[in-house]
């Protein structure tokens, strides 16, 4: 589609053409005839019908997207966002992380992470009028928040009044418009086939966000219901769901130039945030982050031995914050090397002036915006603080202590009055977040990582830093990191919430029983909790207040894109989105030109024998002897591995079918090349690529090397 630049038409530059946005379902008849322009072949008003194909194939699984690719629940998502469940079920006698896994019939498919759950969208309704009734401009900012609140849970709870369905609220444009999704919540989720990591993981950390790339970043899993057809949790009686609708997997794929789409469910981009919320990030939020990120991979790897079950229950974690490290460092050189700020503050001094040019504009938008600066420099004021104790939250002990004694605390309250996540829909969930901890959760590693961010966060100005912590951890008269260490090693010494038993039975108790408790761990979250939670409590007033005057900033940058005939779309936000492009390649820098597509014989040149560039030799002896099979691909004279498109994407896509003009799958997305992940911010056409792991690739891989033929077998394949 020919859509265009916001920020460089708001500033009056040269206009380029872009695959830009992510364009909720009920937006594309809007763009039909650039839908069809683009090359698409359905009509598009069949991707605003949930229920029907394509899209009642997609589904989410909670931070990753995934698709049904057979009649019998067969489901197709990257490596990476079935990682967890891979690194659950492996130990350092049955490694699947390392050697991969098949399943060659149901009886052996494993059950994937607890908590797993698989989310078919099947109805998206507005209720942004019930939202809003009630709310007028004299109330406060803890009165607007729990005015929202209470109404989305009461939404939530009418459209739950069937258990086999999970329901939310979904503000977008910062609160000036609310949307109630409805999905079918699948519990038993059961994993099928992971090929070997030295495939799913190749070129760890080195390739990720790079290309070219040669990743078979694809896992299935497979979703099971009770023999009604009726979601239930896992049990041995359960069978494979029948979707009413899976895609058709194409072996012949896609060429240079060809139309590709995503449906998917995005994380989250900020592309309307104001010029100050832009230098606040990359200045000091995000070198904070990516420092902190780093430590506590190093900190992991120092206590655990490479190979041990130890290590191998942090893999995912290490996985995860190594991903986002590397993210965040691209994104800051992105920044300091463009001139993102430089447009951003131009854009908000252009905003600025169209909006004081008329008088009606200035009394709707004027003291919002000004408003909207005031809040923004007041939310960042204890960033530091508050990101070190965010992130204390990874300490498992830590994290189960606070939510356990939260959860009898709330547990007095009627249902809808408790906080969003410790009403009776959420049990179930946080009974497998306590029973995860299992898997992960060792000591020595714990402990060096709280021991990490409680040195940082005893180094923060007094009055930065909150005075019942101090007191608990005995800094409030100066910090010691020995009298510190000495603190922590007692704590973890004492504490039974390491064992699984002893946490689930602490969901069922009192809070006296809480504040009798000499569990060191207990103990904290008690003696802190009312700090804890008066700071909870001023978040939720300028919660409150930023929704009051975040709508009126996004209804002014609309009415003036509007105003310059420029489209207009939501940032991404976990829901339903389509974006379309084409396979293309790009030029990251003056002088070179990186082709769109990768090919087999790229695995023999990166070769190394040792991690992350160790394929299987099996794969090695199958390169050398082309032995291609059906998946050949004439004009690059190989089997292609990955592949280059211009679809607009971010965090949250990973695992969403790449689909042909047919709706056809021909790939998977999995990432973004590295001069584009600043795209959550600020979108640049010429360098915005999305990668692909080539259907023919995944088929190759499962034909000729793991022999997962009966997966084949069971999908509908296009030759």
């Amino acid at each position: 589609m020919k859509k265009l630049i916001l920020l460089a038409a708001a500033l009056g530059l040269n206009v380029a053409v872009a695959d830009e946005g992510m364009w909720q379902p009920h937006q594309l008849p809007a763009i039909a005839k650039d839908l069809k322009k683009a090359g698409l072949k359905l009509d598009p008003e069949n991707l605003t019908n949930l229920t029907e194909f394509p899209m009642g194939a997609i589904v989410s699984l909670g931070g990753c997207t995934a698709s049904f690719v057979s009649d019998k629940g067969l489901v197709v998502t990257n490596h990476h966002c079935a990682y967890g469940s891979i690194v659950h079920n492996s130990t350092k006698e049955n490694n699947i992380l390392e050697n991969g896994f098949l399943a060659k019939k149901l009886s052996e498919e494993l059950q994937a992470t607890p908590g797993s759950r698989i989310y078919v969208t099947e109805n998206i309704v507005n209720v942004t009028n019930q939202i809003k009734a009630g709310i007028n401009d004299e109330m406060s900012g803890t009165e607007r928040y729990e005015h929202i609140d209470s109404v989305e849970k009461k939404l939530v709870a009418e459209c739950e009044s069937n258990k086999d369905y999970r329901c939310s609220v979904v503000n977008f444009h910062g609160g000036l418009e609310y949307y109630l999704f409805k999905q079918l919540m699948i519990r038993d989720v059961r994993l099928v086939h992971a090929p070997a990591k030295s495939v799913g993981k190749y070129g760890g950390d080195i390739d990720n966000w790079m290309w070219p790339r040669h990743t078979g970043d694809y896992s299935f899993y497979r979703a099971y219901v009770g023999k009604d057809g009726k979601p239930a949790d896992y049990s041995e009686d359960n069978v494979p769901y029948q979707p009413k609708h899976h895609l058709k997997v194409s072996a012949k794929s896609v060429d240079d130039g060809d139309y590709i789409m995503v449906i998917g469910y995005p994380g989250r981009t900020n592309r309307y945030r104001t010029a100050g919320e832009v230098k606040n990030t990359f200045t000091e939020s995000y070198p904070l982050t990516k420092e902190l990120m780093g430590s506590l991979i190093d900190t992991i790897k120092t206590n655990s031995e490479e190979g041990s079950n130890e290590r191998i229950g942090y893999e995912s974690l290490i996985a995860g914050l190594a991903n986002y490290e590397k993210n965040r460092g691209s994104m800051m050189e992105s920044y300091h090397k463009g001139t993102t700020q430089q447009r951003k503050s131009a854009l908000d001094k252009e905003l600025r002036k169209w909006v004081n040019k008329n008088n009606s504009r200035k009394k709707k938008y004027g003291s919002a915006i000004n408003e909207l600066d005031n809040l923004v420099s007041e939310s960042h004021a204890n960033y530091k603080r508050d990101t070190i104790l965010g992130y204390a939250g990874i300490s498992s002990m830590l994290n189960a202590s606070t939510r356990l004694y939260r959860l009898a605390l709330e547990k007095q309250k009627p249902d809808m009055e408790r906080e969003s996540g410790y009403q009776e829909r959420d049990l179930n969930n946080f009974t497998q977040s306590m029973k995860r901890i299992s898997k992960r959760y060792v000591a020595k590693v714990d402990q060096a990582m709280l021991m990490n961010l409680l040195t940082r966060y005893a180094q923060l100005p007094a009055d930065k830093r909150i005075k019942d912590i101090d007191r608990f951890f005995n800094i409030d008269d100066g910090f010691s990191e020995a009298r510190l260490d000495k603190k922590l090693s007692k704590m973890y010494a004492h504490t039974k919430l390491g064992d699984e038993a002893t946490r689930l039975e602490w969901m069922n108790k009192s809070v006296e029983d809480f504040e009798k408790s000499n569990d060191p761990f207990i103990q904290y979250a008690v003696q802190t909790f009312k700090a804890r939670k008066a700071q909870e409590d001023e978040e939720k007033d300028l919660s409150g207040k930023l929704n009051a005057v975040r709508p009126k900033y996004m209804e002014a940058i609309i009415a003036y894109n509007k105003a310059k005939n420029l489209p207009i779309y939501a940032d991404a936000n976990s829901t339903l989105r389509v974006t379309y492009g084409n396979v293309k390649g790009y030029s990251p820098k003056d002088g070179l030109y990186a082709v769109p597509f990768t090919r087999l014989e790229g695995l023999l040149q990166k070769e190394t024998g040792e991690w992350p560039f160790n394929s299987p030799k099996k794969v090695l002896d199958l390169v050398e002897k082309k032995q291609y099979g059906k998946y050949y691909k004439k004009d690059i004279d190989s089997v292609p591995v990955n592949y280059l498109g211009t679809l607009d994407i971010t965090g949250g896509n990973s695992g969403s079918p790449t689909l042909n003009e047919k709706a056809e799958l021909v790939g998977l997305v999995f990432d973004g090349v590295y001069e584009s992940i600043i795209g959550d911010w600020d979108y640049d056409p010429q360098l915005n690529r999305s990668i692909h792991v080539d259907s023919r690739y995944m088929l190759w891989m499962m034909e000729h090397v793991d022999g997962a033929t009966n997966l084949i077998k069971e999908m509908d394949i296009v030759r």
